[in-house]
């Protein structure tokens, strides 16, 4: 028999349960760290991590599939696929700024569809599931609304890591809007879904970086999507436009995409 919804975002949130035990205990220690090619950060806790959720998913789920940041595809041709970010916000993590932790997706049809964001180091959650609803620490989340950019507040992760052409759509959005904060790693993403801030920005990203977020904020009343306004799959070239307010969702993709 396949699991329902409810059965499968209680599990995610035990995946979160385990992750956060662990990363918990990771943050007492000073953790040896490596440079990846693209000058990402990574440490052991982000593997020991990965390697734990999807022993739990094979034990409970064996016909799903599994994306995970460290360890690559496995069975992306499943109807339904665990998309994992052990530690997200490595850098954050390694120098103890309390914006890292870990992000669990279940993708349905290759699509955003369950999301748990955890961050042990402000004991917060966000749960959501697209178009149902949205969670933080167990209660009820919204965006809210926001069309005019003029009154705004924009979220970026890191502008530094955009190219040229990305870092000039960047620039004509910027000064559109009310105010832009950096650095937040995904914990922006749960901000926005709680109707704290309006829109994001970003670039460079992968399903594991986005996929978890989606569901949240598509639970709570937004929209992610890349820069031309398509939804998010695991073929996504890694631009991210996510907003609360629809209209300032079309406003920003055409301020990132003009004719």
């Amino acid at each position: 028999m396949r699991a329902g919804t409810a059965t499968l975002t209680a599990f995610a949130a035990r995946l979160a349960d385990e992750s956060r035990r662990m990363l918990g205990a990771a943050a007492l220690m000073v953790t040896p760290v490596e440079a990846k090619a693209d000058r990402s950060l990574v440490t052991d806790v982000d593997r020991a991590i990965e390697t734990r959720l999807r022993e739990l998913i094979a034990d409970e789920f064996p016909g799903h599939g599994v994306l995970g940041e460290e360890f690559g595809p496995a069975d992306l041709e499943a109807e339904l696929v665990w998309v994992l970010d052990p530690v997200d916000g490595t850098a954050a993590f390694i120098a103890g700024i309390p914006v890292y932790g870990t992000l669990i997706a279940l993708a349905r049809g290759g699509r955003p569809w369950i999301g748990v964001l955890d961050y042990p180091a402000t004991n917060d959650r966000w749960v959501g599931v697209v178009d149902a609803f949205a969670s933080r620490n167990g209660s009820p989340v919204h965006t809210r609304p926001c069309p005019s950019p003029e009154q705004a507040l924009l979220t970026c992760s890191n502008p530094d890591f955009f190219p040229p052409t990305e870092q000039r759509a960047l620039d004509r959005v910027r000064p559109r809007v009310r105010y832009t904060l950096y650095g937040a790693s995904s914990y922006a993403f749960g901000l926005l879904a709680a109707g704290r801030t309006d829109l994001s920005v970003d670039c460079g990203l992968k399903p594991y970086d986005v996929f978890a977020p989606a569901a949240v904020i598509g639970g709570a009343g937004g929209l992610m999507t890349d820069w031309a306004g398509a939804g998010l799959g695991f073929d996504s070239r890694g631009t991210v436009l996510a907003a609360g307010d629809r209209s300032l969702h079309a406003t920003a993709r055409a301020l990132l995409m003009p004719p």
